[in-house]
């Protein structure tokens, strides 16, 4: 069972994956390009995201290993120390591949908790 401070943060995890992929149903790619503010909200959201997997205790990170906890927190970091250049090819394709499936890992793992 989670303790509830890793379930609060896959919670958050979960929410701003979603939020994330929210952004930009009917978005095409070279629309990021031009739209600055997109960027800076696709950003930060997935910065959350790594930083509540940072946040996950160790336990917890290792009772659930079909989520790539690693590549998680160093996309946050990536983007966090990387500010000055982001590749936005990969901010999509972390977007329109990755966060469907981590969206599908934490509901499995959310179902179990009673909410």
């Amino acid at each position: 069972m989670l303790n509830e401070k890793d379930r609060v943060r896959l919670l958050h995890m979960l929410d701003h994956s979603r939020e994330a992929i929210g952004l930009v149903v009917g978005i095409r790619r070279n629309d990021l390009d031009t739209n600055r503010l997109l960027q800076l909200a696709l950003v930060r959201l997935i910065e959350v995201v790594g930083e509540a997997a940072s946040r996950v205790s160790e336990e917890c990170r290792a009772a659930y290993p079909d989520i790539p906890w690693s590549q998680i927190m160093g996309t946050r970091n990536r983007l966090i120390h990387g500010y000055d250049f982001v590749d936005f090819d990969i901010l999509w394709s972390t977007l329109k591949e990755d966060l469907p499936n981590l969206i599908g890992e934490l509901e499995k793992i959310l179902a179990g908790y009673n909410t």
